[in-house]
């Protein structure tokens, strides 16, 4: 029976990518210390704060809505 691949949600990736950055940067400014940092709840706040890629729903046009006075 084949399994089916497993993808993290988009959100989950950015906390990881997030969490990572987080890891190499507090790595490089403090080598060989060990932190009490919760580098994952770090990084879920800042997803949280950074909010999501898509524009609100009333943001925006939609390319059938532009015309050439509002194509900016």
């Amino acid at each position: 029976m084949a399994m089916a691949s497993v993808h993290p949600h988009p959100e989950d990736q950015r906390t990881q990518l997030i969490a990572s950055v987080i890891s190499k940067e507090l790595a490089r400014q403090a080598p060989g210390a060990s932190s009490g940092v919760d580098v994952q709840a770090l990084a879920a706040a800042i997803a949280a704060a950074l909010g999501g890629d898509h524009p609100a729903p009333d943001e925006g046009r939609h390319p059938d809505e532009l015309n050439a006075t509002n194509d900016d």
